[in-house]
């Protein structure tokens, strides 16, 4: 894993940036940043005026996404594996501002069938991958600065084979809230998304993706789909308002409260 430097945040034309640029200035890394919620995430910062670091596993997709954003610095490098992760942190050059994880994807099959490696790595994915996370950017993370992390709202509901999907969805929450007092005035928040129609989402469900899609429009209250740029607006508000911490912020169009 090595952090690559780029070209400066200000390579962005300044007609992409909103009227009122509330990140100006500030620095938001983003792990798993090469595509979808994470890759918008990166898009609206930079919107914003931030400047960006990013990282994903992929190297190509990474710096197509940090050629397009103009991002500040890319690192390569797989965020679940400690020893990365820890480096990438303790070699940041300087104070950050926000960090933004979207790193993991979920897992589903029935425990009695899970053997434990599976059951190991799912949960090191994301809880772990949280306190790894933590840990690392607490010094890194000026006062106020915020660490926000990605979780889920279907796994609320138990079902045959969401038995790993529902624990992690309980546990994060109170993970959150903990975290939040110990690292204060550091602020972390937790997303709770339905389902998001990203390319993780896309690869999952192959061809069954289009008939997912026409059921969530006929389902949901929102009468459509969720996508990447619905949660990024979420994180960067989160990031720009000062009073949130310790808080689980559902974004799924109301699919938790329907046979969706």
């Amino acid at each position: 894993m090595t952090l690559e430097k780029l070209q400066p945040a200000g390579s962005v034309a300044s007609d992409g940036m909103s009227a009122k640029a509330e990140l100006t200035g500030q620095t938001v890394v983003v792990i798993g940043a090469s595509s979808g919620i994470g890759l918008e995430t990166a898009r609206r910062a930079r919107a914003e005026g931030a400047n960006v670091i990013l990282t994903g596993r992929n190297p190509e997709r990474l710096q197509r996404a940090a050629s397009e954003l103009g991002a500040l610095s890319t690192a390569a490098f797989d965020a679940t594996d400690p020893a990365p992760l820890e480096r990438f942190f303790r070699d940041l050059p300087t104070t950050i501002d926000h960090v933004m994880v979207t790193a993991g994807r979920p897992y589903y099959g029935r425990i009695v069938d899970m053997d434990f490696a599976q059951a190991r790595r799912a949960l090191d994915d994301h809880l772990l991958l949280v306190l790894q996370v933590a840990r690392n950017a607490a010094d890194k993370v000026r006062p106020g600065g915020t660490l926000l992390f990605m979780g889920g709202t279907g796994g609320r509901r138990p079902g045959v084979g969401l038995g790993i999907a529902s624990t992690i969805t309980a546990a994060l929450p109170a993970l959150t809230a903990n975290l939040a007092l110990e690292l204060a005035p550091v602020r972390v928040n937790l997303i709770a998304a339905g389902f998001v129609d990203t390319p993780l989402s896309a690869s999952l469900l192959g061809d069954q993706l289009e008939n997912r899609r026409n059921q969530l429009r006929a389902t949901l209250p929102i009468r459509r789909v969720v996508g990447p740029a619905d949660v990024a607006a979420l994180a960067v508000h989160i990031m720009t308002n000062t009073a949130l911490t310790g808080a689980t912020y559902d974004i799924d169009g109301g699919q938790q409260f329907v046979a969706a």
